[in-house]
């Protein structure tokens, strides 16, 4: 890495440091040795992927930034690449910049995989009071092998949109339902599948920890990430509604290297009808859950919400057609919290990692591991799990469920 890379690099690993520290975690010897251990791998193992160029890379994103240095900012007014404008925003700032384009698209997801940890830490304090299991939420986050992968390594990005979407999650189960709002916002700014996690705030609404007015808020915020762009010179309604110009690009391929249900097909099969049956399954999933729900609001503890998440991020992507190997990432990470609070939940986190990895292998590597089909096998397990997991829940009346 060029020497202000290290540095940046080095300024992000003080950052993951100071965290823990300052949320009072690290009061003892041990945890202040295993926090420095852990953190000196995480950085270590994303140290040493920064000069790898992924396909992607080479492919779009230096092609993107490479675009913005000669338009400059000016280039927001017109379409590039899949990525919503907010994105492009930190491709256009780079462009401007003397370092590596390669290096600062890498510490940006590196910076957001803190983000991401620091979210998962604050999560956790909502269910348990140890020092001990909030501190595991926020380094085994930082070490799970798809967060480094997906960011140090590949080059991608969703360590922001799943960052976002957690801390959205955490002030939605602490009462600050105004602020949630403009986080879940941000995240869906940044990327289209933070509608894989959106229907929990219906089940919020349910539970009266949300408010119908407070939904306004979402729009807004969404209004107002997009301005830049409009004020570069971008048509308004074609940057309000890039994400359904997406939706029409989908491809016509029923699964695209992820362990989705659609992994588990083979041969050759009607596409529009079988993609048909899986949007249909979706939404008759969803709409499953929140009619459970409902019924079960006056027990709509956190943890209920939490396994309700959980089966929709781990659910929609599932039976949807034309899921991609990355789609799975925020379930890779959810399912890290059940695990850390409930200890008997650690194989879902196993089998969810396991899932994604497989898809992961093949994209590097072009070849497969094993069968994508056993990733699905991984997530119908998880799937059966969470669902236990959530009627457990939902038995238990608000009152009864206390931190551990």
């Amino acid at each position: 890495m060029e020497i202000w890379s290290m540095f940046i690099f080095g300024l992000i690993l003080v950052l993951a440091l100071l965290i823990p520290w300052y949320q009072g975690l690290l009061k003892k010897n041990s945890y202040i040795y295993i926090a420095a251990l852990a953190l000196g791998l995480a950085f270590v193992l994303r140290g040493s992927q920064m000069n790898y160029q992924s396909g992607d890379y080479n492919t779009f994103l230096s092609k993107w930034v490479e675009y913005f240095r000669v338009s400059g900012f000016r280039g927001l007014s017109e379409s590039v690449g899949n990525y919503n404008v907010p994105y492009l925003y930190f491709l256009a700032l780079f462009s401007y910049l003397p370092l590596k384009d390669l290096y600062l698209i890498k510490l940006l997801s590196v910076f957001f995989d803190v983000v991401l940890a620091f979210g998962m830490m604050k999560l956790a304090s909502v269910f348990t009071r140890s020092a001990p299991k909030q501190l595991a939420a926020y380094l085994i986050t930082l070490l799970l092998p798809t967060v480094i992968i997906n960011g140090a390594m590949w080059g991608q990005c969703d360590s922001i949109y799943v960052s976002l979407a957690v801390v959205a999650l955490w002030l939605a189960l602490t009462d600050r339902p105004k602020l949630s709002m403009v986080f879940m916002a941000l995240s869906f700014s940044f990327k289209l599948q933070a509608v894989f996690i959106m229907p929990v705030y219906l089940v919020l609404l349910f539970a009266k920890k949300i408010k119908l007015c407070h939904f306004f808020i979402f729009p807004a915020t969404y209004i107002l990430e997009i301005l830049p762009a409009v004020l570069c010179g971008r048509p308004f309604m074609d940057t309000l509604t890039l994400y359904l110009h997406q939706a029409d690009s989908v491809g016509s391929g029923l699964n695209y290297n992820s362990p989705s249900f659609f992994a588990m097909v083979s041969g050759e099969v009607n596409v529009a009808a079988l993609s048909a049956v899986g949007v249909s399954a979706a939404f008759l999933f969803v709409f499953a859950i929140l009619i459970w729900a409902w019924y079960k609001r006056e027990n709509l503890n956190n943890a209920a919400i939490l396994g309700i998440a959980l089966l929709f991020a781990a659910g929609i992507p599932f039976l949807l057609p034309h899921m991609h190997d990355r789609y799975f990432f925020m379930l890779d990470v959810l399912s890290l919290l059940p695990a850390v609070i409930w200890i008997g939940y650690a194989p879902c986190a196993v089998f969810a990692s396991f899932a994604s990895l497989l898809c992961y292998y093949s994209y590097f590597t072009y070849s497969y591991l094993l069968p994508l089909r056993y990733g699905s096998f991984a997530l119908i397990a998880v799937l059966l799990i969470y669902f236990t997991f959530t009627a457990e829940k939902l038995g238990s009346r608000r009152h009864d469920v206390n931190l551990c």
